[in-house]
């Protein structure tokens, strides 16, 4: 008879609960709200650079979807929540140390800006609108007055949310690949990034659409050196954090993000952008539809990943 001697029973079946909690909803809500807050921070930017009549597509058209954005990504949260009901809770204290508490207040306080933001340009896409309700005339009238001090509100705002995307996973230690600090300037790049393509899609001007071509560019660099500098950061850190960047460096997670996060998401995407700033005839849509997507597969995929990576055995 053989006798074998067993030192763990670690790997045996139903063993570990299911480590797989964070499933679609988290990461759909991440890129819709990294993606808003793109659209929203250009949108200030420009006018509070004085130029809102230049680049009338950054901060009068685009911003329209914001609010759409906002409330499908607070949708897809809510079903993930297992105690539905008791939502509101988060909103009866502030926890400065707590990024759900950040983000909670954040979402509270940029969605109806959003809101605000649309109404005062509803006129771009309805010319003849006038408001009936005499409070809301006198509302929108006032917001117009003090559209600089909204657009600093919202621009603070949104580089909050944006950077509050990655520091949500950033924040969970036991997971070895979200441990680290460069997923907040990641996920904020990668926003702005959506955000800058998608405002080509509503820019009118050409010059407009080449400035926000250039920027996009820019950041997807930017992009690709923070891949690469917390790539390089995990293999010179611990064991579980290589094992963890071995997911993208030869294992299972590495045909999906190098194809569809890396080449297809930004290097063609770029590679498109730049031929149309050397006056080639690119569809406006294709490098747009392919930022978006590595986007959002981007964030899927840290997602997942993040969940299988951990400390022990």
């Amino acid at each position: 008879m053989r006798e074998e001697l067993i030192t763990s029973g670690r790997m045996n079946p139903n063993i570990d609960p299911h480590l797989e909690i964070w499933h679609w909803h988290i990461p759909l809500y991440l890129f819709l709200g990294g993606l808003a807050a793109g659209i929203l921070f250009f949108a200030a930017l420009y006018v509070i650079l004085g130029k809102e009549s230049k680049y009338a597509g950054a901060v009068r058209r685009a911003p329209i979807i914001v609010p759409f954005l906002l409330v499908i990504g607070l949708a897809a949260l809510f079903l993930d929540l297992r105690h539905r009901l008791y939502f509101w809770q988060l909103y009866t204290t502030i926890k400065l140390q707590s990024p759900m508490s950040w983000g909670a207040w954040t979402l509270m306080g940029i969605t109806p800006i959003s809101v605000i933001w649309v109404a005062i340009h509803i006129q771009e896409y309805f010319p003849k609108w006038e408001w009936k309700n005499v409070i809301l005339k006198d509302l929108n009238a006032f917001f117009l007055k003090n559209k600089l001090t909204l657009a600093w509100v919202t621009i603070v705002l949104s580089v909050i949310l944006g950077i509050y995307t990655g520091i949500l996973f950033s924040a969970f230690n036991a997971r070895p690949l979200w441990n680290t600090s460069i997923l907040g300037p990641l996920f904020l790049a990668s926003g702005l990034s959506a955000g800058a393509a998608t405002i080509i899609l509503f820019a009118r001007s050409k010059e407009e659409r080449l400035l926000f071509a250039r920027i996009d560019i820019l950041l997807i660099v930017i992009e690709l050196f923070l891949i690469i500098h917390m790539f390089m950061g995990f293999k010179a850190s611990t064991q579980v954090q290589i094992d963890a960047v071995n997911m993208f460096l030869g294992g299972q997670y590495t045909a999906p993000f190098w194809i569809f996060v890396v080449v297809l998401g930004m290097l063609v995407p770029a590679l498109l952008e730049f031929l149309e700033l050397r006056h080639k005839k690119i569809p406006v849509v294709l490098p747009v539809a392919l930022v978006l997507f590595g986007s959002l597969m981007l964030r899927f995929i840290i997602a997942y990943a993040g969940q299988m990576s951990r400390w022990l055995y």
